[in-house]
């Protein structure tokens, strides 16, 4: 398993996947930057990594992840590699899976960048404009325990994308089903038929309702490892992809 899933990694590192890895995070601590920038007040620290964190979730995490299983399944649709990578004697489970853990770690590695880059920019607009410096010191704990509860609760979406991305050769299905998905979560961020949406339990995690939180933590963490096997064992099945 270690060797497929070194494979893997060689073949994202010479992939568009190191852009797309920071050009999430990115645009979040470019926007960051210009509203403490343009703030008129000081905002503390734990509600102004929690908006980081809340755009990151509503929205670029779910655009990410459609963009990122795309590409992790294109690497293989777009030179016809299937045939290949099937007859090798490796069962095929493994190719699969290792396609799944790459897509769940670098959807951790830009979760991890959002706050690093979003921090950092925010301190770069502190610099520049100290009238606006917070006034109470940052709560790391909490902001860690969010975000990896926004990370388990993005599993089932994952899944579904991954399984959209490898299912079809070509990437519009996935594409489409991505933006079709993460429009009607952003459109629909209070609907109470929002928390079953697998586009939308990452966002949840930030609703001051008990209820929300432990439904999409529930339904995104636990179908979504139970997704994830499902997807794996679904697509070694097939003999023609």
């Amino acid at each position: 398993m270690l060797a497929v899933l070194s494979v893997e990694l060689r073949k994202l590192s010479r992939s568009l996947a190191p852009v797309l890895v920071l050009a999430g995070p990115g645009l979040v601590a470019l926007l960051t930057f210009f509203i403490v920038l343009n703030g008129r007040r000081a905002t503390p620290w734990d509600r102004l990594m929690e908006g980081v964190s809340g755009v990151w979730a509503v929205f670029l995490l779910p655009m990410s992840v459609t963009a990122l299983t795309a590409l992790v399944a294109q690497i293989e649709h777009g030179p016809r590699a299937w045939d290949h990578l099937r007859a090798l004697p490796v069962p095929r489970w493994r190719l699969y899976a290792a396609k799944a853990i790459c897509a769940v770690a670098l959807v951790v590695i830009m979760t991890g960048l959002t706050l690093l880059l979003g921090w950092a920019s925010a301190a770069a607009a502190i610099a520049l404009k100290p009238a606006v410096a917070p006034p109470a010191a940052l709560d790391l704990s909490k902001l860690l325990l969010i975000n990896g509860k926004v990370v388990i609760a993005a599993l089932l979406l994952i899944a579904i994308q991954l399984w959209t991305a490898l299912r079809f050769s070509s990437f519009v299905p996935a594409l489409a089903l991505g933006i079709g998905g993460t429009f009607f979560s952003v459109m629909a961020t209070r609907a109470r038929a929002g928390v079953f949406s697998p586009w939308q339990m990452p966002f949840n995690m930030f609703s001051p309702e008990a209820w929300r939180v432990d439904t999409a933590l529930a339904l995104g963490g636990g179908l979504g490892v139970l997704a994830l096997v499902a997807v794996v064992l679904h697509l070694a099945r097939r003999e023609v992809l």
